[in-house]
């Protein structure tokens, strides 16, 4: 996999060594972000976003980088998550391949990539490499932190280990814990890959790559960040035209959706590294916030210990993979707490990305949020 970093990606060194949470300790790692606006005098006006498990840190144009972003309709004077008035900072995650440490990164220790000899991995250690940013930029306490899919797992792990950090929560998407439904799913995108001759223990290179695997892993990704209704009202049953079939193929591409599905996938296979996926995807299902309480406190009591001021949950009605009981439940955790937090169920047709396209419903909720800090 050919990595690029977008020209307005900064570093951080986190300190050394950096130990992780099951075991062992990086040294030398790094964390691709990026910043826009400005830190006020105060140094209170800081918003962190944390993402899901394959976007980099470029979540919307800047000067630096004009490029639009990920997130670019929530990010940007006069959007939703305004930089005219919020300093506003986006990691990559620790384990990533999209400028952060992670399996596909050199080992110092050997000068080979770590592949499999990189320590476990949980979504505690991504939240603590986000802290460590967060400090490096001299940033005492945010004035909110935002975690989308993953990310909002990573927000809830981040406000747990560094209790009063952020005066307020948004959590788009997101949960405490894994269920049995995403681990299934999560679990057969991993053995798909792991099930490609070519992954070789991790052990694959330019020349020989799990390809397929990856194709397979991130179509069971796709149909499940979308919706039936979505699919239905988006492909319907079309067919691909004749000239588009491969006819000498009797189990080739026939209907408009798999085209779409071959495709997408096609774009990601050599864009996100396979070991690297499977370390954070893997991160998800270990992840419950009971656990990393671990005092016994089942998942209502560790929400309410996080103790933030003002919270949202937005959950969508269509989302199989995170369902919106689990928004629901954190707003519940949090507001037994003490916080003034609100649930914000979106009745958008297009499932668990919903947040990366229907921005006429997620802007006005965020904003309206951010708003009223």
């Amino acid at each position: 996999m050919t990595e690029f970093i977008p020209p307005a990606t900064r570093f951080h060194t986190l300190p050394s060594p950096f130990p992780m949470k099951r075991g062992g300790a990086l040294h030398g790692a790094r964390i691709a972000y990026e910043t826009w606006g400005a830190l006020n005098a105060a140094r209170d006006n800081a918003i962190l976003i944390l993402t899901g498990l394959s976007p980099d840190a470029h979540a919307a144009a800047s000067e630096a980088n004009p490029d639009a972003g990920w997130w670019d309709p929530m990010l940007g004077p006069g959007k939703p998550i305004d930089s005219d008035r919020w300093f506003v900072v986006c990691v990559n995650s620790l384990g990533s391949c999209k400028g952060s440490t992670g399996p596909a990164s050199v080992d110092p220790a050997t000068g080979e990539p770590y592949r499999l000899d990189f320590p476990e991995l949980a979504l505690e250690d991504v939240a603590d490499a986000a802290m460590s940013v967060v400090r490096a930029l001299g940033i005492e306490r945010l004035a909110c932190v935002i975690g989308n899919s993953m990310g909002g797992m990573c927000a809830l792990a981040f406000l747990h280990r560094h209790r009063g950090v952020a005066r307020s929560h948004i959590n788009i998407s997101g949960s405490a814990r894994a269920l049995p439904f995403s681990i299934a799913i999560r679990s057969l995108q991993r053995e798909a890959i792991r099930l490609d001759p070519a992954w070789n223990q991790g052990r694959y290179d330019e020349a020989h790559y799990p390809d397929a695997g990856m194709r397979m892993a991130r179509k069971l990704g796709v149909i499940t960040y979308r919706s039936a209704l979505e699919w239905d009202g988006r492909f319907g049953r079309v067919r691909l035209d004749s000239d588009r079939r491969d006819d000498e193929d009797p189990f080739g591409l026939e209907f408009e959706v798999e085209s779409y599905l071959e495709g997408h996938a096609r774009r990601f296979v050599r864009r996100f590294d396979p070991n690297c996926y499977l370390y954070l995807s893997r991160s998800m299902d270990w992840f419950d916030l009971a656990e990393t309480a671990s005092d016994g406190r089942d998942v209502m009591a560790a929400l309410a210990a996080l103790r933030v001021e003002k919270a949202l949950a937005i959950g969508v009605a269509t989302d199989i993979l995170f369902p919106l009981q689990q928004q629901q439940q954190i707003a519940d955790g949090l507001r037994a707490g003490g916080a003034d937090a609100h649930f914000l169920p979106l009745p958008s047709p297009q499932g668990h990305d919903a947040f990366l396209v229907d921005y006429e419903r997620f802007g006005p909720a965020v904003g309206g949020f951010l708003a009223g800090l």
